[in-house]
């Protein structure tokens, strides 16, 4: 239970960072608007100084030619950045939309744990229940075993109630005979509850890696991953090839929930029988 109350802070302290990420961004696309703005308040000022200077006329032109494709190169920029930046505020929603799936499905394990856990201490309960049992039948054994030796004192002292003493006899015997089956059951059903629940406990053992393991590389993967879009000088062909490692780390992890979801059925069936 520790080491998932820590694996729940680190990813709460995962999203923190990804929300400062996204607001870093938004001031960064507000300062470039802000220097659109201003270049094309520079624009008009340009346009009023080339009314006031007819002689300087071609020069201005050219330099206001010049100006406009810089400005024009510098607009395409700022749309191209801006798509970037909507297309990584998407990824971003969509990676803190899977973190809070993920959170979920753990807080849901959790609760079949503890759903496990209270069942095995009920068949804790159950198992030093039957050990009681067991001595209980095992005294009732001896004290009978007892009262058969006086019995047969008694019989060797009174050899005229041997007829009586035999048939009390027989029928003590008879009374053994199913207090030793009993007992024999008894021990048999001890036997099995120890089986399964060694069984059980295995299971849990089992479930606990798989989560803490198998589950954690492919959600780490795709964290580190996402990191990396993050980085402004990214090529295309990269992306492309993080995007596909997102992809393989996605299959990963859909592999596993269909095998952890195959072990607890398993797990539920040996419960069962």
């Amino acid at each position: 239970m520790a080491f998932q109350d820590l694996e729940k802070q680190k990813r709460a302290a995962e999203l923190v960072i990804v929300e400062k990420e996204l607001a870093f961004q938004n001031k960064e696309k507000q300062k470039r608007a802000s220097e659109l703005l201003i270049a094309n308040k520079e624009l008009a000022f340009q346009n009023l100084e080339k009314e006031k200077r007819a002689t300087e006329l071609i020069i201005a032109n050219k330099n206001l030619v010049f100006q406009n494709q810089e400005k024009e190169k510098r607009a395409a920029e700022l749309i191209l950045a801006n798509k970037n930046l909507v297309f990584q505020n998407k990824e971003k929603e969509k990676r803190a939309a899977e973190l809070i799936i993920a959170n979920k499905e753990l807080a849901f394990q959790n609760q079949e744990k503890e759903k496990r856990a209270a069942e095995l201490i009920i068949a804790n309960k159950e198992l030093a229940f039957q050990n009681k049992e067991k001595e209980k039948r095992a005294a009732e054994l001896i004290i009978a075993n007892k009262e058969l030796a006086f019995q047969n004192k008694e019989k060797e002292k009174r050899a005229r109630e041997l007829i009586i003493a035999n048939k009390n006899l027989e029928n003590q015997n008879e009374e053994k005979e199913k207090r030793a089956i009993q007992l024999l059951n008894a021990i048999s059903e001890l036997n099995s509850a120890e089986e399964y629940q060694k069984e059980y406990i295995i299971g849990l053992e089992k479930l606990m890696f798989m989560t803490s393991h198998k589950l954690r590389q492919p959600v780490t993967n795709i964290l580190g991953i996402s990191f990396l879009l993050d980085q402004s000088s990214n090529s295309k062909q990269e992306i492309k090839d993080y995007l596909e490692y997102i992809k393989q780390s996605a299959i990963t992890l859909d592999t596993f929930t269909t095998e952890l979801t195959f072990f607890i059925h398993t797990l539920k069936q040996k419960e069962k029988n």
